[in-house]
């Protein structure tokens, strides 16, 4: 049977150049979770909310360039609260997009259930970050059968009691086989998740600042890519995106503008190198090479 080689290429520099290197069309999904604005200051600048537009929309335009007519866009970010007043910077940010080509196609939201619970003078904790979803086209591939969740306890209370109403509403007009028809559930086993999608902040990798768990990643390799696709994160900061799209038997691309990330990452992914008998000068010369692209 034909096994698959998977590559993993990491890149050392800003996004914005480096990304000039990948082919047109060549990506069949984004993930990546650049750095809000006015944080992580002493790694990325901390981007100001009245610049990050001009600074992101360049970086955007490349990403248009690489992804496929039929690839997805995932842009994990969020607002900040400046002096009790929500900034407008993302939503900015969504029109810009549009405007440049993208089509904003679902926005969905990461839960945080572990957070912890607190306050301000006006406002709660938030527990919730975006992933705002973007495509080249209103046609892209979706695997939304890879992503279905148990029925669990609902299918148990509310589809015992169904009504006259709950057996002669619509049905799915779309062809999913559901729609407002409830009895349509019956003898079901897996239902189709929301677009809240609910994740513990925990994750392996302590490294990093802004890790975000493997689980976040996994759920959109899962939905809109299959084995052998390519997956690429801009900023790819502690690796994340590159672990679990290794796993998952998926080709990577990875950009990181911090040496000390990009290295962690490089030898995390290729742990030893045992070049115990090639010599020392030669082994210099090739060693970025064997980092760059790891198989």
């Amino acid at each position: 049977m034909f096994d698959m080689k998977i590559t993993t290429d990491l890149y050392l520099g800003d996004c914005l150049i480096e990304l000039k290197k990948i082919p047109d069309n060549s990506v069949d999904l984004i993930v990546t979770s650049p750095p809000y604005a006015d944080q992580r200051k002493s790694t990325y600048g901390g981007i100001h909310a009245t610049k990050y537009v001009d600074w992101f929309l360049p970086i955007s335009k490349e990403l248009l360039r690489v992804l496929k007519p039929t690839g997805t866009f995932i842009l994990n970010i969020k607002e900040k609260v400046v002096e009790g007043e929500r900034s407008t910077y993302v939503m900015e940010l969504i029109i810009a997009m549009r405007e440049q080509g993208w089509l904003w196609t679902e926005e969905f939201i990461w839960h945080k259930k572990n957070s912890y619970p607190g306050k301000w003078p006006n406002r709660f904790r938030d527990s919730w970050e975006r992933l705002l979803q973007f495509n080249k086209a209103k046609h892209f591939h979706m695997y939304q059968e890879e992503v279905m969740v148990p029925m669990g306890d609902w299918k148990k209370s509310r589809l015992k009691n169904l009504s006259e109403t709950d057996k002669t509403r619509d049905n799915s007009k779309v062809g999913s086989g559901f729609g407002k028809n409830i009895s349509n559930w019956i003898d079901r086993e897996m239902a189709y998740p929301s677009n809240v999608l609910h994740l513990a902040t925990e994750c392996n990798n302590k490294k990093h600042s802004a890790a975000f768990p493997e689980e976040l990643p996994e759920w959109f390799i899962k939905l809109f890519t299959r084995e052998g696709d390519v997956v690429l994160d801009p900023f790819m900061g502690s690796g994340t995106t590159m672990f679990v799209a290794k796993r998952m038997k998926r080709n990577s691309i990875g950009i990181e503008i911090i040496p000390e990330y990009y290295e962690m990452v490089s030898s995390e992914l290729n742990p030893v190198e045992l070049f115990l008998f090639e010599p020392e000068n030669e082994y210099e010369k090739t060693k970025n090479a064997r980092r760059n692209s790891i198989r």
